[in-house]
């Protein structure tokens, strides 16, 4: 797939690529990976859809200078401008986790009106529930905003972040987890840029509870998706039935024997969801 680039009007730039031919669907990444996330789908989605996989702001080939603000409202703004630029003015769109996430603050914002929007497995409007691991990474991306740190975080996050953590992703240990984490951290040693961009997105990203998004489901008029996995500890079943109970026009599928890392673990389950979703009229 071929790297491509997409301007947005303050300068920030994204890095994505396509495969696939028919109608656009963007598919977006989880935080902290990259658009590898989805590599394992592609093959059975790329005769149905022109997917666009791109690169989350702060993260594998995009926009990494830390002069931006990357507030979630900005982050959502980019992802925005991104969806409409390549799908069009009412995308198909997806997203897990972090960049679910950020699917639904551009939506409930009112900068991105997708025909139909899919979130994967994410915390919604519950608070965030983080293992250890996840915190204490936290903690040292947040350390990255000390003048003089920036450096030092860069090269503890390869060895906070490591490789063989991938498969403990995944409900069924997939192996191929390994190089999914082993990518998403390759370049950060020696990267200060990358390292400040990453506190930057920490400090901001809020961590409690968002009352406000229950209050905003009822207004979300387009077909919405919750695709969940059975088997992620970090994200658990409830709040989806509760976005679900509110939603006018959701649906709730649930994936067996999945976990955070959902495409890995059952990539024709997956494709068969979004397929179905994305390809129904009305």
């Amino acid at each position: 797939m071929k790297l491509r680039l997409y301007h947005h009007a303050d300068g920030a730039r994204i890095a994505y690529r396509q495969a696939g031919t028919g109608p656009g669907l963007v598919l977006l990444h989880s935080s902290g990976l990259s658009y590898r996330e989805w590599e394992p789908v592609v093959e059975h989605l790329a005769h149905r859809f022109r997917l666009v996989l791109p690169d989350l702001p702060g993260h594998g080939d995009s926009e990494d200078r830390p002069r931006h603000p990357y507030t979630p409202d900005w982050l959502a703004e980019v992802i925005a401008g991104f969806c409409t630029e390549t799908a069009g003015p009412h995308p198909l769109v997806a997203g897990h986790a972090g960049g679910a996430e950020l699917l639904l603050r551009a939506v409930v914002n009112g900068q991105l009106a997708p025909a139909r929007m899919v979130l994967m497995s994410n915390r919604l409007h519950a608070s965030a529930q983080h293992p250890l691991s996840v915190k204490l990474g936290r903690m040292g991306a947040r350390a990255a905003a000390i003048p003089g740190v920036d450096r030092a975080v860069s090269h503890l996050a390869p060895w906070l972040i490591r490789p063989k953590r991938g498969p403990r992703l995944s409900a069924r240990g997939e192996p191929a987890a390994s190089d999914l984490i082993r990518h998403a951290y390759a370049d950060a040693p020696g990267n200060a840029n990358r390292a400040r961009t990453w506190a930057k997105i920490v400090r901001a990203w809020p961590r409690g509870a968002q009352p406000e998004l229950l209050a905003a489901y009822p207004q979300l008029q387009m077909p919405v998706l919750l695709l969940w996995a059975d088997s992620d500890r970090i994200h658990p079943l409830g709040p989806a039935e509760e976005a679900l109970a509110r939603l006018p026009r959701g649906q709730l599928r649930v994936l067996p024997d999945t976990g955070f890392l959902i495409a890995y673990d059952d990539p024709v389950g997956v494709a068969r969801e979004l397929s179905a979703f994305c390809g129904a009229r009305g």
